[in-house]
Order: structure tokens, then sequence, then C-alpha cells
């Protein structure tokens, strides 16, 4: 069934359902992405996941063979087994060229970019989260904290609103809306 569903998904499209997850710093969008996963998967898709980091990132570390091999001057370096690949390129990439490159994926779930065109659920932890609401483009959901859940928040037409914890809601939602989340056009 799980490939049935998959194939379904994927009938006469190539694009994936994109969806930003954006919020200020601890807001929790590192672990609504590790809860969506798994519910996702559950429905028989596959998941890539592109997260923004502000800051220069390391995955490879010193001593290793692509470490080497970039210390030498190499401008891409990709390792690849049996189970995995990765590739490291020193060079920046643009929102829309990682999702390409992640297209044979059911779903492309991006943490941050808050600037990016993309629809998006956004994170409100705590009071000073709510401008997010006005800023951000596209939103389509807010997941709020439980400590806010009595505070009126703005209400915005056609903007779904959860609670952080109810995942398996935010996943649903995901699911059904898949359409609109892989035709957006920016």
């Amino acid at each position: 069934m799980k490939h049935i569903n998959s194939y379904i998904l994927n009938k006469g499209s190539s694009r994936p359902a994109v969806c930003q997850i954006v919020g200020y710093k601890n807001s929790g969008k590192t672990t609504l992405l590790c809860e969506l996963i798994p519910q996702l998967r559950q429905k028989g898709c596959t998941v890539a996941v592109i997260k923004h980091d502000g800051h220069d990132f390391e995955m490879d570390h010193e001593g290793t063979d692509t470490w080497k091999q970039r210390q030498a001057g190499a401008s891409a370096v990709a390792i690849t087994s049996a189970a995995r690949t990765s590739v490291i390129q020193e060079r920046t990439s643009s929102l829309a060229e990682l999702i390409e490159a992640f297209a044979g994926y059911d779903y492309v779930l991006v943490e941050g970019f808050k600037q990016e065109h993309y629809p998006k659920i956004v994170l409100i932890r705590r009071e000073e989260d709510i401008p997010l609401l006005g800023e951000a483009s596209n939103i389509v959901a807010m997941a709020v904290w439980d400590t806010l859940q009595d505070m009126e928040l703005p209400e915005i037409r056609g903007i779904h609103r959860f609670a952080i914890n109810d995942s398996p809601e935010i996943a649903n939602f995901l699911w059904q809306q898949r359409s609109y989340f892989q035709n957006f056009n920016i």
C-alpha cells in the first residue's frame, strides 16, 4: 500500500510538495520537522529536508578523506556507499536549486529561509514571535506553543492554527493539501 500511495502522489508530476517551517531561534522548528518526517513516511511518502544555517557549518571532520580532499583545494567532494551519498560543495546554493535537486522526493520540508516565498508554517513560541505573522509571506498555517494558546493571536483568513505538539494534525494537513504544496508557483 505504501508504494501505491507514493505512486499516486507522484503520478503525472515530478514536483515535490514543498513547505517551509519557519520561526525564530528555539521555536521548535527541528523538533516539529523530526515529528513530521515519520508521519509522512507512514503514508508511503519520501521526505527530504533542507535546513538553513546562519553560520558556516562543517559536515566533514578534520582527518577524514573528504576533509583532506577539500583542504587540498577540491571545490566539491562526493562520498557514496551502499546506504547513502553526501555531496559537499564549496559554494552557496539557492533554495530553488536545492529543491530542484530533491525533485525525486514526495515532500521537501524546509527549515528556515524566512524570506523565501514557498508556503509556510510559522511557529509561535513567545509573544515576541507574533510579528513574524505579518512579516512572512505565503503563510498557510501557524503552530502555537501551549503557553500562548489562550492569547488572542491575529486571525488571518485562510491560515490554519495548530498546537505545536499536534504534529499528527499538521502532517494530515500537509497530506491533504499536498497538491497545493506541490503546485505552488513563486
